[in-house]
């Protein structure tokens, strides 16, 4: 364990590891800045990772995706007016996915329904990183931005063939 590492829950461990791990095959959309590989992920430190690994973020839907975006550019002092960026449609097939589709599941888990729109991540980053170690290739979870699905990719546990591009625009 690192020195900045806090040891993992290991309720939520066996209560994450109880959970059907599901197959998904089907579209997702996010957008990406101009210059950036699509299917590449990073180690964000957002809502469900703690900056401890790779992860992409997606929406099932493309709204879902505009809503991310659109809050996220939001909160800049400066809505910036020059940089380029590209909605992407990609094919995902992934095997092993935690789906917690909807608010009641997430409660489960400790995550209170009121604050979720908050950037209060804590809790959501036990559960991603919890899913992450147990060998999960992701989550399906509420959006906390639109009434959809996003879908949280953990890319080292992907097969090189899991994302490809439908469509760029």
């Amino acid at each position: 364990m690192t020195p900045d590492r806090m040891a993992r829950d290991l309720a939520l461990l066996d209560a994450l590891d109880s959970l059907p791990r599901e197959e998904f095959e089907g579209t997702a959309w996010r957008i990406v800045r101009e210059g950036r590989d699509p299917l590449q992920g990073s180690p964000s430190g957002a809502r469900w990772d703690p900056g401890t690994f790779d992860v992409l973020y997606a929406a099932l839907e493309r709204d879902g995706a505009l809503s991310e975006i659109h809050f996220h550019l939001s909160r800049q002092p400066v809505f910036p007016s020059n940089t380029r960026f590209f909605l992407v449609e990609m094919l995902v097939r992934v095997r092993h996915v935690l789906r917690l589709p909807d608010m009641a599941a997430l409660e489960k888990f400790g995550i209170d329904r009121v604050r979720f729109p908050e950037l209060q991540y804590a809790r959501s980053q036990e559960i991603g990183d919890g899913a992450q170690f147990l060998g999960f290739s992701g989550l399906i979870v509420p959006s906390a931005r639109w009434g959809g699905l996003n879908l949280v990719l953990f890319t080292d546990q992907l097969s090189p063939d899991a994302l490809s591009i439908q469509s760029k625009k």
